[in-house]
């Protein structure tokens, strides 16, 4: 069975593209087919995963405005398993497009639904916003990772986020669970990072993901190049990272049966 999820945050920076592109990857190199839909006008994820964005003709826009089925579009990545539904600067038209739509809010549902069928995982990198195509990405998720940048204002505007989550619940999505909140641009030399960790654990608890990322040199780099982190460094700290997210999103959602030795394990040392 196909699980959605919706990788949001309205607050920009903290890592939601990055989350995106390098947990579709993992997943697909732990042999699980992945379609990542880019649900963002800037189009990140679509050139963070190898496409020229210039070259896109047709996109999710046109698939939600215009109902071109998205199985003929999709883009295959170098990485097996590992499909991308692109996007460009056209979405940005979307958000006022829908406004005159019946069920404006569950365009994007109907996109996925037509494709998901043939993947294990979709993931949706949403906007940085509470707008419309945030909402439809939430009304068409199963659930929802929310990454959480470990800077000074990391829960600000967590609040706002959890309250749309909760409004989807209970006029449009009733099933959308919270899948976790993740823990990124860890720097362990800092002690602010380990007081946002304290923080995030203390108010979040048991849906903290036990996989942190770490700041990573090679994360960082690795858009430049158009490729997912395990493609470009697959030893570097952040590749395996991002391996580990994989796993234990698996384990949490009893997609894999993983020896003790394989379960995640957090990579200690100083970051890079």
């Amino acid at each position: 069975m196909t699980k959605v999820i919706a990788i949001a945050n309205q607050k920009g920076g903290v890592g939601k593209t990055t989350t995106a592109i390098n947990l579709a990857a993992s997943l697909a190199v732990l042999e699980k087919k992945v379609l990542l839909v880019d649900a963002d006008p800037q189009a990140n994820a679509t050139s963070g995963a190898g496409f020229d964005v210039r070259a896109v003709k047709t996109s999710i826009y046109e698939c939600i405005i215009d109902e071109v089925n998205a199985i003929d579009i999709i883009l295959n990545s170098e990485v097996p398993g590992f499909d991308v539904l692109p996007s460009n600067i056209d979405l940005v038209g979307a958000e006022i497009e829908m406004l005159n739509l019946p069920n404006r809010e569950k365009m994007m549902a109907k996109v996925i639904n037509d494709v998901k069928d043939g993947y294990d995982f979709v993931l949706i990198d949403c906007s940085p916003s509470l707008g419309l195509l945030t909402v439809n990405a939430l009304t068409a998720a199963d659930s929802v990772i929310v990454p959480v940048q470990c800077e000074y204002f990391a829960l600000e505007g967590l609040g706002k986020l959890l309250n749309t989550i909760k409004i989807i619940q209970s006029r449009l999505n009733p099933e959308l669970e919270i899948e976790g909140f993740l823990l990124t641009m860890y720097d362990a030399r800092l002690r602010l990072s380990n007081q946002v960790y304290d923080e995030v654990k203390k108010h979040f608890q048991q849906m903290v993901f036990e996989t942190i990322i770490r700041r990573n040199i090679k994360l960082g780099e690795a858009p430049s190049y158009g490729k997912p982190v395990v493609m470009y460094d697959a030893d570097s700290k952040g590749s395996v990272n991002y391996l580990n997210l994989a796993r234990e999103l698996l384990q949490k959602n009893s997609m894999t049966e993983l020896d003790e030795s394989d379960k995640v394990i957090q990579v200690d040392g100083e970051d890079e």
